[in-house]
């Protein structure tokens, strides 16, 4: 039995709830898994886990090695990549979940230079709005914005998103132009739905004019859970957005978007960097965050 091999699956079983997840986020079959637990419960002389058809939870003496192996293993990283030239050039494979519009308008974009300084990074991106389970799907950290939910996760404030309303000229032309926020509420005027993964409501809009605080949410024809659908629904004409200034930019200065209440105030979206508790920052992902906020510094700056 390979003792960092076993303490490895052994981490992932727990951190995930299954053998089946851990085998796939390790690339290992679920009976090699099973036995190299097996293997390490024997040599241990202890019970790590209880097994049931449906779930597998750790024991007493199994959480107090968890703990342990997370120290452990975390000293072995960093045993590694303490060397010269691992530390001049971190390597190894980064997952990563970002939105679909952060990725296409921001993150890939810039990944060249990303690459220059560290060419041995593997970056899985998932590129979604979606909820992700972090520690089942082992995923190293997220990108998102709003407020975050989930308390248990660790997080850096990384930018804040200024904020913009807009529509089409098709839709102008057929329904005219809002001179006051309350009129998104009319019968007459739509608006294209954002639903949040994370809660399934809809995206409110909160504006401020001199004193005066109107929080809208219009009515909708179409509501979309992705970035780059919200867009392309407002491009079609199907209703007024709402939108960061960085997603609208290039469509307002070709003329396909047209900005409403320029005069009015609305609140930053705030973008966090999340990533699990108890999980070990490498120096791969330590550089990769340290570069998404220098990126972040220069498209969203933090709201002093």
């Amino acid at each position: 039995m390979d003792r960092f091999d076993a303490m490895q699956a052994f981490v992932r079983v727990v951190e995930s709830g299954s053998f089946t997840k851990a085998a796939e986020t390790l690339h290992m079959s679920k009976t090699s898994v099973t036995q190299l637990i097996q293997q390490l419960e024997a040599r241990l002389r202890v019970k790590l886990l209880n097994r049931t058809t449906r779930k597998v939870n750790v024991t007493a003496d199994g959480a107090v090695y968890y703990e342990r192996a997370v120290r452990v293993l975390a000293d072995v990283d960093d045993a590694e990549t303490s060397l010269s030239s691992a530390s001049t050039l971190p390597r190894g494979r980064l997952r990563v979940d970002v939105p679909s519009p952060f990725a296409r308008t921001i993150l890939i974009p810039a990944l060249p230079d990303f690459y220059t300084r560290y060419p041995d990074i593997q970056i899985d991106l998932g590129v979604s709005d979606r909820m992700v389970d972090m520690i089942g799907e082992n995923v190293d950290c997220v990108v998102r914005g709003g407020e975050l939910t989930d308390q248990s996760l660790m997080a850096r404030h990384i930018g804040d998103l200024r904020l913009g309303v807009y529509a089409a000229p098709d839709y102008l032309n057929r329904v005219g132009v809002p001179a006051h926020p309350r009129e998104l509420e009319d019968t007459h005027h739509r608006i294209v739905g954002y639903r949040w993964a994370r809660t399934g409501k809809l995206f409110p809009m909160v504006m401020q004019r001199d004193g005066e605080t109107v929080q809208t949410q219009g009515r909708y024809v179409l509501a979309v859970d992705d970035g780059n659908a919200y867009l392309e629904a407002g491009l079609a004409g199907l209703g007024i957005l709402w939108l960061p200034h960085y997603m609208a930019s290039k469509s307002q200065a070709s003329g396909a978007l047209v900005p409403l209440f320029e005069d009015w105030c609305l609140e930053s979206m705030p973008m966090y960097v999340a990533f699990p508790p108890n999980r070990h920052i490498s120096i791969k992902l330590r550089v990769f965050i340290d570069w998404v906020v220098e990126l972040m510094a220069k498209h969203a700056p933090v709201v002093a």
